[in-house]
């Protein structure tokens, strides 16, 4: 069965959404992934991991994403971001090399680094989109990507169905 993946760069979305004033509700994300761009898996890619993100953590995979911690030596903990960019890159790149029968692969982000990623997945017909959290964090290297491979979260309309509201 062919089915679309998406890779969220956990750290770029939060950074992106926040800079605009407003945070992702992740159970409302995941749904608008599923719906709009038929996505069935989705990785939720983080930086360092800390017991006290734990309900971060639990909130993230009881909306159904599957997470991906990246890894650190101990000495390093304390002054590294997220920086998942290598890991994201490795982890799509595994899903082509060991031939799983996906559909496209949409990414969530707007760092430049994917940039080689996403022209090799457009050659091969198997990139959906990259979804900018805003318009600041999409990196000018994607200029020359068409309309259709883009969209920005902080829109009115996508906003609306994704963002957090306190009740």
């Amino acid at each position: 069965m062919v089915y679309n993946i998406a890779f969220v760069d956990g750290q770029n979305l939060h950074l992106g959404t926040r800079g605009d004033g407003w945070s992702i509700d992740h159970r409302k994300f995941r749904i608008y992934l599923a719906e709009k761009y038929h996505v069935q898996e989705a990785y939720y890619f983080l930086g360092f991991v800390s017991d006290d993100e734990q309900d971060l953590y639990d909130k993230l995979q009881k909306a159904g994403f599957i997470l991906c911690f990246r890894e650190y030596s101990s000495a390093l903990r304390g002054s590294k971001k997220g920086n998942v960019d290598s890991d994201i890159i490795f982890s799509v790149m595994k899903k082509i090399a060991d031939g799983d029968s996906f559909g496209k692969i949409f990414l969530v982000s707007g760092d430049g680094d994917y940039k080689k990623l996403v022209d090799y997945l457009v050659k091969k017909g198997r990139f959906g989109k990259m979804l900018f959290p805003n318009r600041k964090f999409a990196s000018s290297l994607y200029r020359t990507l068409g309309g259709e491979y883009f969209d920005y979260l902080n829109t009115e309309d996508v906003r609306a169905k994704i963002a957090y509201s306190r009740k």
